[in-house]
C-alpha cells in the first residue's frame, strides 16, 4: 500500500470519521481507522459499533492524491491523527514498507505506525436500505438543533435518549422528550412515506457536525439502521429499539393566557436567573401580567430579581414555576426575534412557539411551589 495525498485533504478525513473511535469500546479492534487503497480512490472507514463512517477520496486538484499500490491496513485513530496534524508539509506519503508496519512522512518529518491485518475488522454493511427521502442540509441541521437537547441522558429508558422520525403521508414529524420537557419540528416532504424510527441523539449530534455541504442529504432506513448520505460520506447508525411514546396527547391546543414577548429580553433575563440552584434545580418563578413580566429565582443565600416589559399579554394575572434553564434552551433553540407563550394554567404544560415558523414547538412542564 503507498499513496501521496494533500495534507489537509486527509486530515480532514480523518477527523470525520474519527468520530466513530471509541477507545473506551470493549473490542480494541474498534480503536483503529481501516485504510483501504483502491484503484482510484482511498477509503477511510471507522465504527464503535453503533454509528459507522467511512469517507471516500478520490483523486483531483483539492486531494493531489496519487495511488502507487493498493493495500489495506488497520491503524490506531489517534496515533494516524496527531501524526498526519504534526507534519508541516502540503503533500504527505503513506506507505506500508514491512507486513503492517506503516510509513508517513513529508519532507523531513518520517513516522512509523505499527498496523493491524484489515481481516480482524468487522464486516460493516453500508448498503443502501430502500426506504429513502432526502433533506437540505440546513433543514435536517436545523431538526437536529431544535430536537437534540430534549432528549433523555438516562438510559433508564433508552427510547427516550433518541429523536422520533415519524413519517406518514408527506409530513415528518420529529420528537424529542425527557419526560420534562418536549421539542417537536414537522417538514414536509417532496412524496409519501411511511416509517416510525428513533434514531440516537449522539448520532444525529455527530451527522450534524460532519454536514459541510448545501447540498441535499439522503436519508436512507430500514427497520434496524438509518444511513446518512453526505456527498462523499456515508454516517450509519443503528436504531433504538422500543415504542416510542404517543406524544401528541400531551400537547395542549386551549388556552387561557397567551404572553408575547421579546426572544432577547426574555432570555437575559433567563439567563440572569437561572444560575441560582434551589434544592438542586434551576427554579424559576414568572409572574404575569398586561404591564409586566417578573422573574424570581431564589436559594437560601442568593435571591434574583428580574423584569421584562410583555410586547402583548392576554389573560389574568398569572404565577408559575419551571426548571429557568429548561425554558432558556427552548427560546434558545427557536432563534426567534419574538417568541409567543401558550398557558393553560399553572400546573399544565405550556407551549413556545416563534411567531415566524409554527412548524417548531417546544414544551415544558410547570414544578410545583409551596411559597
Amino acid at each position: 500500500m503507498y499513496f501521496k495525498i494533500n495534507k489537509k485533504t486527509f486530515l480532514d478525513n480523518i477527523n470525520v470519521v474519527s468520530r466513530a473511535v471509541s477507545m473506551n469500546s470493549p473490542l480494541p479492534v474498534l480503536h483503529n481507522i481501516k485504510l483501504s487503497v483502491k484503484n482510484d480512490y482511498i477509503q477511510l472507514t471507522a465504527s464503535d459499533g453503533d454509528i459507522s463512517i467511512q469517507t471516500s477520496i478520490f483523486s483531483d486538484e483539492e486531494s493531489n492524491l496519487i495511488i502507487f499500490e493498493e493495500g489495506d491496513v488497520l491503524l490506531d485513530g489517534k496515533y494516524l491523527s496527531d501524526m498526519i496534524r504534526k507534519i508541516d508539509a502540503e503533500i504527505v506519503e503513506v506507505e506500508t514498507i514491512d507486513g503492517c508496519l506503516t510509513n508517513i512522512r513529508g519532507l523531513q518529518v518520517n513516522f512509523e505506525l505499527n498496523g493491524i491485518k484489515s481481516e480482524y475488522y468487522p464486516v460493516i454493511d453500508f448498503s443502501q436500505p430502500a426506504e429513502s427521502f432526502e433533506l437540505e442540509a440546513d433543514v435536517l441541521k436545523n431538526i437536529i438543533y431544535q430536537t437534540c437537547f430534549a432528549t433523555s441522558d438516562k438510559e433508564t429508558r433508552p427510547v427516550l435518549t433518541g429523536v422520533n422520525f415519524n413519517c406518514s403521508g408527506n409530513v415528518l414529524t420529529c420528537v424529542a422528550t425527557d419526560s420534562y420537557r418536549l421539542a417537536q419540528k414537522r417538514i414536509v416532504l417532496e412524496n409519501n412515506h411511511y416509517f416510525n424510527i428513533t434514531i440516537p441523539s449522539k448520532s444525529l449530534q455527530d451527522v450534524s457536525r460532519i454536514i459541510n455541504t448545501d447540498n441535499d442529504i439522503t436519508i436512507s432506513l430500514s427497520d434496524k439502521k438509518v444511513l446518512f448520505i453526505i456527498n462523499n460520506i456515508l454516517v450509519q447508525t443503528r436504531l433504538i429499539d422500543g415504542l416510542y411514546p404517543e406524544t401528541s396527547r400531551l400537547i395542549p391546543n386551549e388556552f387561557s393566557y397567551e404572553l408575547l414577548v421579546d426572544a432577547r429580553d426574555l432570555l437575559n433575563a433567563l439567563d440572569r436567573a437561572s444560575f441560582i440552584k434551589n434544592e438542586g434545580i434551576y427554579l424559576v418563578k414568572m409572574e404575569m401580567s398586561e404591564f409586566e413580566i417578573v422573574i424570581t429565582s431564589r436559594s437560601n443565600d442568593v435571591v434574583s430579581v428580574e423584569r421584562v416589559t410583555p410586547i402583548e399579554y392576554v389573560g389574568e394575572p398569572l404565577s408559575i414555576s419551571f426548571k429557568g434553564n429548561y425554558v432558556y434552551d427552548a427560546i434558545r433553540v427557536l432563534n426567534a426575534f419574538q417568541v409567543n407563550i401558550s398557558f393553560s394554567g399553572n400546573m399544565k404544560p405550556f407551549i413556545l412557539k416563534s411567531i415566524d415558523d409554527e412548524n417548531v414547538l417546544q414544551l415544558v412542564l410547570p414544578i410545583k411551589t409551596y411559597n
